[in-house]
């Protein structure tokens, strides 16, 4: 089966940087979106940012100028640089990637285990 592996969370004071990474593997035929959803204590799960196949990205309001999506395809790896981080950044960060399987035609989601992001002095 698919799988989803984060990495790159941790603590870090406001103002500072992380850079989340998460690599896809096994049977996989191709991906279609890959991208990066956050839950904060007591919150819903919520998009971050997303890029697609063809490079097209989209983002969170709260982070548009401060968060950098990419990916290397080759790997079926995807990035999130998170810059000028605050408070309110705090949460688990989840990977997810809709995956086309060998002799399949339909996508399917998988998503990571999570990585946790603490911005706190």
């Amino acid at each position: 089966q698919v799988q989803l592996v984060e990495s790159g969370g941790g603590l870090v004071q406001p103002g500072g940087s992380l850079r989340l990474s998460c690599a896809a593997s096994g049977m996989i035929f191709g991906i279609n979106v890959m991208g990066w959803y956050r839950q904060a204590p007591g919150k819903e799960r919520e998009l971050v940012a997303s890029i697609t196949s063809g490079g097209s990205t989209n983002y969170l309001h709260s982070v548009k100028d401060r968060f950098t999506i990419s990916k290397d395809s080759a790997k079926n790896t995807v990035y999130l640089q998170m810059n000028s981080l605050k408070p309110e950044d705090t949460a688990v960060y989840y990977c997810k990637a809709d995956v086309v399987r060998p002799l399949a035609s339909i996508l399917s989601p998988y998503w990571g285990q999570g990585t946790r992001v603490t911005v706190s002095s």
